[in-house]
């Protein structure tokens, strides 16, 4: 009898393992990358002579050269594009001279459920003229520091790549176009919401709502709008504070 008590058990042991074995790949299954078949409508509206744009996976890459197809001062005097700005406070800096070129990789469909988390200093985001988007410090301070530097466009050079931290008046100038993608995946506008053609009401704290847009076929989705607050003493309006959401 004891011997086939423990032969019952060892079975019964058996089986609990071989059953444990087999569930044991399900959550990974259930956890399988999601896999984006296309990119975004929005992304069309980006320069394309400078910026290179593939999906990977749930992730977007964006690959740009940095430079930019409007006029500015940093272009240098011989360029085409040179852009004289007598009243701009220039650094010595012209684009011809500097490696701009930025890699970017976000989420193809932004997580909006975690907590927001406060934008940093370099490349917070790629406009859609290639040329990379700044928050509102310079080096281990505010902008106003560096306000006498900023071309006609809300940009200038330094560290290194040529980057607007106000308003890009070349392509957005108090209306609903769309400025270009941040870190976290979300899509940012100019000052006017496209869906009602006024100034948001109900931006959150950092600057995002939920609505419609050129690119989204009458569906809404949330993206960030520059806020239409006067930054200053510039005259213009922080291109992105933060804090982002998308993270």
């Amino acid at each position: 009898m004891k011997n086939v008590l423990k032969l019952s058990m060892l079975i019964s042991l058996m089986v609990l393992a071989f059953v444990a074995c087999s569930s044991d790949g399900s959550p990974n299954d259930e956890m399988e990358e999601e896999v984006i078949t296309e990119l975004h409508a929005a992304f069309e509206a980006f320069n394309k002579d400078a910026v290179t744009i593939y999906l990977s996976g749930s992730n977007v890459v964006i690959e740009t050269t940095g430079l930019p197809n409007h006029k500015t001062v940093y272009w240098g005097e011989g360029h085409s594009l040179y852009m004289q700005e007598s009243t701009v406070q220039a650094t010595p800096s012209i684009m011809s001279s500097n490696n701009n070129a930025t890699t970017m990789t976000v989420d193809a469909t932004p997580n909006l459920t975690g907590n927001s988390v406060s934008t940093q200093l370099n490349t917070i985001g790629i406009a859609v003229s290639g040329a990379s988007i700044f928050n509102d410090q310079e080096g281990n301070g505010a902008l106003n520091q560096a306000a006498a530097s900023l071309d006609w466009t809300g940009a200038h050079i330094g560290p290194g790549v040529y980057h607007y931290h106000l308003e890009p008046k070349a392509f957005t100038d108090d209306d609903s176009s769309l400025v270009g993608i941040l870190k976290d995946g979300v899509f940012l506008y100019g000052r006017k919401c496209s869906s009602t053609g006024t100034y948001p009401t109900n931006l959150d704290a950092s600057g995002g709502h939920t609505a419609s847009t050129q690119y989204t076929d009458g569906e809404e989705e949330y993206h960030y709008h520059i806020i239409n607050e006067i930054y200053s003493t510039t005259g213009s309006y922080i291109a992105f504070a933060g804090p982002y959401r998308g993270y």
